[in-house]
């Protein structure tokens, strides 16, 4: 057992640098790895299922981690996104494939079954490549993660008819006993994370052993996906139903941290096991009709998620050809329905072998097709205007990234000052718009180091970071304060956090979105209700330093949930005993 871990560990250590350097991501050096070392490759491990089962809980932590991203209110704002592209995604790819799959000789049965498993993606290679990108919160990247969730729900009712496919199909009825026991586990667990889950990590926190939170985290992940086994369903459910019931808890942040090693290994662990199943002998043997399967398979799914994309109006051109190439491969639970069709004799052991081999070798082919894609899309968005990178005026002293809204205002308040600056924007499109009012602005991706330099960051006095994105800003951020270290940062933060993350880089001036117009929102509440415009106007004042000391004092408890609550409770009763007192003095 030993020696096959060492093996294993020693394979990704050498193949996804190398993979990564070459500029394919992770997964493409897993699954290199696998077929390296399978069975098929020189076989340093002949037998790769034992370890394909715990590899497995990879792909359920994962989906244990996305659930703790996604609070439920977040989910029901979502739902014309993954009820309305994802079931249309599901419906229209499956009936195409089927439609197809008919037409090539199989039978109706056969043809449903093969739509409804090749129009499902890899949860875990998707999310796992745009996660490395840092494109999951992009505009591509959340359609995919709204897609990639209803065809994990899909996937339910799919394997639950599949026993009514089969040759022996006549003498089954639908199980209703079943049916109940599914929908009892589902309430069970939902209820169960509502009631239960919070108290117990509660008490489990006040012991302060951190090994023992950290197994109460496994155990809650791995106890919801064998819930949801039991009743029929699919594991990566129940985790992910776990994690959405724990997104509003004050645990969240530290759960995402003790499961994230262990959701890393065995998720590589999974993509191993994958490139191990790769049959080199009946690749070879079946090498033209097999490779014909994958390509028609990844031009299909892409052809029908660019309609899609754009006709939904969710992504603009290069975001939906990015979603396409990310999402055009067969996914994991394609192998469970060959498999459930198969001991059905819906499908022969002949053609479940080669459509595995066909949807193995299309997840091979996504990263590297994601990355010519990511290039083209680059390339063709550079074309129109090949003077953006040209900085004739980077010798200004104020240098401002990102110019949507808030580094437009900006702009206009040093223009209207006659102070010159430089402005970059990442974005072709608000580019192109910015430009058509008269505005100068420069194409430029501000994280890179030689952009800045370009653009006259050594020679600025002032770096003003107006980007949207909290991930880019600090990218953005920490870039600067390396290179450039006597460079003052002027920086725009979404939420406390973000300003927080910022502070620890070093990042001192600090404005967040919306707090400066909600304060002078409420200035207005009080003078509409009778207060004199001095008065209020001292109110507001007054919130806005304590909320600005506020920030400062929870930055140096921001690791502890229960002093960052206790400080918020302490400044409110703190700011309601002085516009009381205030209040009465006048």
């Amino acid at each position: 057992m030993l020696i096959e871990a060492l093996i294993y560990l020693l394979a990704a250590v050498i193949s996804v640098p190398i993979s990564r350097a070459l500029g394919f991501g992770s997964v493409l050096g897993y699954l290199a790895a696998g077929i390296l070392i399978g069975p098929f490759g020189i076989a340093l491990i002949p037998d790769y299922h034992r370890t394909m089962h715990v590899a497995e809980l990879g792909v359920v932590l994962l989906l244990f981690v996305i659930g703790l991203e996604l609070q439920p209110s977040r989910l029901w704002i979502m739902r014309r996104m993954v009820f309305g592209l994802g079931a249309l995604q599901v419906l229209v790819t499956g009936a195409a494939i089927a439609l197809l799959a008919w037409l090539l000789g199989k039978t109706p049965t056969a043809a449903l079954v093969l739509g409804a498993a090749l129009a499902l993606s890899s949860t875990a290679f998707v999310l796992q490549m745009l996660a490395e990108k840092r494109q999951l919160t992009t505009s591509h990247g959340r359609a995919a993660f709204s897609i990639l969730l209803f065809q994990d729900l899909a996937v339910i009712p799919l394997i639950a008819i599949m026993p009514l496919l089969g040759e022996s199909s006549s003498g089954n009825q639908f199980d209703l006993l079943q049916l109940a026991k599914s929908i009892a586990m589902l309430l069970a667990l939902i209820a169960g994370g509502r009631y239960l889950l919070k108290p117990v990590l509660e008490m489990v926190a006040r012991t302060s052993i951190p090994e023992l939170f950290t197994a109460t985290a496994l155990l809650v992940v791995i106890g919801a996906a064998l819930l949801m086994q039991l009743a029929g369903m699919s594991m990566v459910l129940g985790a992910f139903i776990a994690g959405m019931l724990l997104a509003d808890s004050e645990y969240r942040h530290q759960l995402e941290a003790d499961i994230a090693p262990f959701k890393g290994l065995l998720l590589g662990l999974f993509f191993i096991t994958v490139g191990m199943s790769v049959n080199l002998q009946n690749l070879s043997d079946n090498l033209a009709l097999i490779l014909s399967i994958a390509l028609a398979l990844m031009a299909l799914k892409a052809t029908i998620l660019v309609v899609l994309a754009r006709s939904y109006g969710i992504c603009d051109n290069r975001s939906s050809l990015r979603l396409a190439a990310a999402m055009s491969q067969g996914g994991e639970f394609a192998f469970v329905i060959f498999s459930l069709a198969t001991a059905e004799s819906v499908l022969s052991v002949e053609d479940a072998g080669n459509l595995t081999l066909a949807v193995t070798i299309s997840m091979l082919l996504t990263p590297v097709l994601y990355l010519l894609t990511e290039r083209f899309s680059d390339s063709a968005n550079k074309q129109p205007e090949p003077d953006y990178d040209r900085m004739d005026d980077a010798g200004n002293e104020v240098l401002i990234a990102g110019f949507g809204r808030v580094g437009q205002v900006v702009g206009r308040l040093l223009r209207m000052s006659g102070r010159p600056f430089t402005a970059l924007e990442y974005d072709a499109e608000q580019v192109s718009i910015v430009r058509g009012y008269g505005n100068k602005v420069h194409f430029g991706d501000a994280t890179r180091l030689e952009v800045l330099r370009a653009a006259g960051a050594a020679r600025a006095k002032l770096f003003v970071i107006a980007t949207a994105d909290m991930e880019t800003s600090l990218s953005i951020a920490e870039t600067a304060k390396r290179a450039f270290p006597n460079l003052t940062i002027i920086a725009r933060a979404h939420n406390r956090r973000h300003a927080h993350k910022l502070m620890n880089l070093g990042v001192q001036h600090i404005f967040r979105d919306t707090l400066l117009s909600s304060i002078a929102m409420g200035e207005k509440v009080f003078t509409s209700l009778g207060m004199s415009n001095d008065e209020s106007h001292q109110l507001a004042k007054m919130f806005y330093e304590r909320d600005e000391q506020l920030l400062l004092e929870q930055f140096a408890v921001q690791d502890s949930e229960e002093k960052l609550i206790q400080s918020v409770r302490d400044t409110e009763r703190e700011l309601e005993m002085l516009l009381r007192g205030d209040i009465r003095d006048q």
